[in-house]
């Protein structure tokens, strides 16, 4: 791919943006870097992509910014039909993502992982395990560092293990993951995309350029993510229940609650003991399972999974357990940003849950939540844009009512008011942070810092 002398505009100030920025320049690129936000916002990134080398156009998307363009290199947050990209490409200009623009310079084998939840339990979990074996991976993409940073770098891993959004998905090409591991398909950011169609096409072009000599790993009990892995060319490997594996005719991983069962021509009928899993909820044994059939498609030893499931503790801010006071065990799942995600996290429960929920809304329907929070949770504190929406869709659900907070102190402080010893505060938010946090981690570890201090 020609970088030297070309004109990119990189569309995202954000973490990935600037990786790209430096990566293109450093290969001689005149590099345009634009962003939507006003100059103030972006202050300090700004002045970095100054330091590289780099225009900068902020505030808006100018016309004239685009016009001589040779490429655009769009980062996740950024719509990729914004009305100046689909002028781009009518004029002939190609618009890529940078997890495109890293697999074209990338030589290792990519393991990419996309889901709607578990995808970066799932990755650290992976990277665990190939680690235990002896492969040395890196473990990034949506998580810690960008592709792009990883193409950048001087010293190689043996393995790439990537987290793939839906948002990186859509601005794809070539990008060609050696193993494609889909986890599940649930409904999400319908903010961004018109309807769930467009949501589960985008996470099904993980597959799409995938060949015969290729592994595609799938929940074959989600039955989005088993439609889209019916159409991969690659060699199909499946988990689940033991009678959905079996129906479905392909090997893979059969899961039950103590093991996970291997069912492939090298690995028929060996296990997993799982009995000392740190992770809580059968939705983790489906993480466990996929990660495990990745560790051992990319040449781990069952032995060194098995070491590497014993000793995961997990990912932070995901059912990551604070502290127990006074018999009241407060859990961090600062990272359910959808329903689903709490919804798993609920069915972890058997005592009452006091649930802290609120953000900003992706157009979710709360109300498909109704049945899990009447049977699971006591009281329900609620904050940020959300809160009314949900009141208005659960308010008649949780079995001691709902109350509103002013902020996250208001609603840490609320919650250990109102539960009772032996049972859970669980922050899980079925909502974005941007409302009040700059992420996801900054709201997390404000709840961490409530929590402690009490």
């Amino acid at each position: 791919m020609q970088i030297n002398g070309r004109h990119i505009i990189v569309m995202g100030l954000g973490r990935s943006g600037l990786a790209a920025t430096r990566f293109l320049i450093r290969r001689g690129a005149r590099v345009t870097v634009n962003d939507a936000a006003a100059a103030a916002t972006l202050a300090d990134a700004a002045q970095t992509a100054r330091g590289l080398g780099a225009q900068i156009a902020l505030g808006g998307h100018p016309a004239e910014c685009f016009a001589d363009a040779d490429l655009i290199v769009v980062s996740p947050g950024v719509p990729h039909t914004l009305a100046v990209l689909e002028a781009a490409r009518q004029r002939g200009i190609a618009v890529i993502g940078e997890v495109e623009l890293a697999s074209r310079f990338i030589a290792e084998p990519i393991i990419a992982v996309t889901g709607t939840n578990g995808k970066t339990t799932t990755c650290e979990l992976l990277g665990h395990m190939l680690s235990t074996a002896g492969i040395d991976a890196f473990v990034g993409g949506n998580i810690g560092n960008p592709l792009i940073a990883y193409a950048d770098a001087v010293e190689k891993a043996q393995v790439v293990v990537a987290e793939i959004s839906s948002f990186q998905l859509d601005t794809i090409a070539g990008f060609h993951p050696w193993v494609a591991v889909l986890l599940n398909v649930t409904v999400d950011h319908l903010d961004r995309y018109p309807d769930m169609a467009a949501y589960t096409a985008a996470k099904g072009r993980l597959f799409e350029n995938q060949t015969a000599a290729d592994t595609a790993i799938f929940n074959v009990a989600d039955p989005r993510s088993a439609s889209l892995a019916a159409g991969t060319a690659a060699r199909r490997l499946a988990y689940g229940p033991k009678a959905v594996v079996a129906r479905s005719g392909h090997p893979g991983a059969v899961i039950t609650p103590d093991t996970i069962v291997f069912r492939s021509p090298e690995y028929r009928d060996q296990r997993l003991d799982l009995r000392d899993l740190a992770l809580m909820g059968p939705h983790n044994r489906e993480n466990v399972a996929a990660a495990a059939l990745a560790a051992l498609t990319a040449g781990a030893e069952l032995a060194a999974i098995q070491n590497a499931v014993q000793t995961f503790k997990g990912p932070a801010h995901r059912m990551e357990s604070v502290r127990t006071l006074n018999g009241i065990h407060f859990i961090n799942d600062s990272k359910a940003t959808n329903m689903d995600a709490v919804l798993r996290a609920l069915a972890c429960f058997d005592a009452p849950v006091v649930l802290i929920m609120g953000g900003r809304d992706k157009g979710s329907d709360f109300t498909a939540m109704a049945q899990a929070v009447r049977r699971h949770v006591s009281h329900l504190v609620v904050l940020g844009e959300a809160a009314e929406a949900i009141i208005a869709a659960l308010g008649e659900a949780p079995q001691q009512g709902v109350h509103q907070a002013a902020d996250m102190t208001d609603a840490v402080t609320q919650a250990y008011a109102l539960a009772g010893s032996g049972e859970t505060v669980l922050l899980s938010p079925a909502c974005a942070s941007f409302d009040m946090f700059t992420s996801y981690a900054q709201r997390g570890e404000t709840f961490r810092r409530l929590v402690e201090a009490l």
